[in-house]
Parts: C-alpha cells; structure tokens; sequence
C-alpha cells in the first residue's frame, strides 16, 4: 500500500452494498486492511449506525481518514442509495464520527481502484485472450445490483470510471431471451441490465421461464436458485443460472467494446465468484465473444474473475493515496 500521509492513520475504508456494509481497519502505511467485520444493512437505520458499532467493535478506536464506496451515485454532500432505503449528508457524517477527512466513492469505482493492487493468484481467468498493458480496464459484477466501472491509463497511472452502467437497457440476443425481456417489460416501463443481471434478477429469470413453459414458479430466493444448479438437482435452476450467465456475457462485451478494454475485463460482486467452475462452463464466454465483426477483437480480451476476499476495500484505501 501506499505510504504517503503517515499523520493520517488509522485509516477506516468501508464497502456499502444494497445488502449488506464491510469495513476495516489500517493501523499504519503499507499496511493492508485489517479487523474486517460484515453487517446487514436493514439490521442498521444508516451508516453512522453501523460505522459505530464497527469502531465499538474494535475497541472503540477513532480513524483519522476514511473512505468508503457505497452502491449509489456520488453527486455532492448528499447520499440516497439505489437498492436501500439509507440517505444522509456525508460532511454530517464526518463530523458525527470525528473524522478528519470521509471520502465516498462509488463502489464499483472502488473495486476498479483495487485490480491494479491484486495478485495473479485472486484472478480467475475464464477463457482465453491477454492483457494489453497501459490499455484500459472493464469492471462488471452482479450481487444486489449491477455495478459497472473501469479504468483508464493516463501515462502515470490510472483514472477510475464513475457511472451507472447496470441501468443500461438490456438487449436480446436470442429468441429465447427477447421472451423473457418482453415477459418484464410488462412489469416495469424500462428492462435494465439490472433487472435480470442480480440477486433480484435470478428470481425474475426463474419466474418468467416457468411462465414461457407455462409453470407457476417455485419460491426461491437467489441463494438457493444457484445451489440447485450448481447441484444440478433442478434443470429449470441450470437453464435461469446459463441464462443470467449468457446475459452478462452480452453486457461485459458492451463494457469492453465501449471503453476499448483491451487490458481486460474484470468481474466482481457477491455472485460470480460462488459460482466457480459452473460460470467457466457456462455460455458466458461464447457469448462474450459473439459480436458479429468484432468477435475475433473480443477473443483477444481476457475476462477474469475477482476471487480477492475483500478487493473493494482495497480500491476504498487507494482512493485515499489521490
């Protein structure tokens, strides 16, 4: 890590999802984030909350600097989440918690920072390709929401990307798909990349193909939609996972066809990574690949997946070097 600002420590970096916050410690340059704790979100009214009871967790020790990616769009002092229903100030915020400096950063933006920091062996290539050096850098990751980023070379270093890449409109690439996106634009008046491409959207996946065989689905959370096709024990559960597989291929071949990502495409969030060899296997990379005159440019790109414990707070700490 980083060693400037040695008066600043200790450091709190903190990573806020829809679902659940994870925070840590830094007690001192070149030092990794330590004492990590995981907290419920809706166990919590916000995150002077949560953060409170991280730090009288930890011996009610006061950090100088923090930094914290949080799932929303960052636009001045004021914070509404996306998928939870946590808003507040973040200048109040800091002065509740005494801290010198609080940065926020979007979450995936935070992750993006992380990547350049993580070792060969918390990457998980699937398929083939290689990194271009110097060349920029996709991030894409499903969990409670999508979450999208990147990275740009700037000759010295890197510029992290911040926007709103999971609320995209999402595009068939199959008859089979274009039912089940127009099975969901009966519910909602804009089918994001979002809405199927989640935690939530597994759910939506596993309901609206029962619906096109005309079954009535099964209750299942996301959890136990993947442990069925990971299992194999249910064959309707392997068809929504190659499915929600397939579709992130789509998206991260946008990500990468956008930003010219031939320095890869990273993917990260709470999903990807539990589902281990089943994602190699699946359509995700042949879709990936398949974009018509630009397949053979996609082939050169590697896709890797994050399988770092805590790489986001990571990226949170980085920040603080800028």
């Amino acid at each position: 890590m980083p060693t400037s600002h040695p008066d600043s420590f200790p450091r709190m970096v903190g990573d806020i999802g829809g679902t659940n916050a994870r925070f840590a410690l830094i007690h001192g340059p070149a030092c990794l984030p330590q004492q990590v704790e995981t907290f419920r979100c809706a166990d919590f009214a916000g995150p002077r909350e949560v953060i409170a009871r991280y730090l009288k967790d930890c011996g009610s020790v006061q950090p100088v600097w923090a930094a914290i990616g949080i799932a929303t769009p960052i636009d001045g002092d004021q914070i509404r989440m996306t998928n939870h229903d946590w808003a507040f100030s973040i200048e109040a915020l800091r002065r509740d918690l005494g801290l010198a400096r609080l940065c926020f950063l979007n979450d995936f933006t935070a992750l993006a920072l992380s990547i350049p920091a993580l070792a060969p062996h918390e990457l998980r290539q699937v398929g083939g390709g290689r990194a271009a050096k110097g060349r920029a850098i996709g991030v894409v990751g499903p969990g409670t929401g999508l979450g999208v980023s990147g990275l740009l070379p700037n000759g010295k270093g890197w510029i992290p990307l911040e926007g709103e890449g999971g609320h995209v409109t999402l595009a068939a690439s199959t008859a089979h798909e274009a039912e089940l996106i127009g099975l969901l634009a009966r519910r909602y008046s804009h089918v994001s990349a979002e809405r199927l491409i989640s935690g939530a959207g597994l759910v939506a996946l596993h309901e609206a193909n029962a619906a096109l065989s005309g079954r009535v689905a099964e209750a299942l959370d996301p959890g136990e939609i993947s442990r069925r096709a990971l299992s194999g024990e249910c064959e309707h559960c392997v068809t929504v996972v190659n499915d929600f597989c397939a579709l992130l291929g789509t998206v991260a071949a946008d990500i990468a066809l956008i930003l010219g990502a031939r320095g890869g495409l990273y993917i990260g969030g709470g999903i990807v990574p539990r589902l281990g060899a089943f994602f190699d296997a699946s359509p995700f990379r042949a879709r990936f690949e398949h974009k018509g005159r630009f397949s053979a440019y996609l082939a050169e790109v590697p896709t890797f997946v994050i399988d770092a414990p805590w790489p986001a707070l990571i990226g949170a700490a980085r920040s603080l070097e800028d």
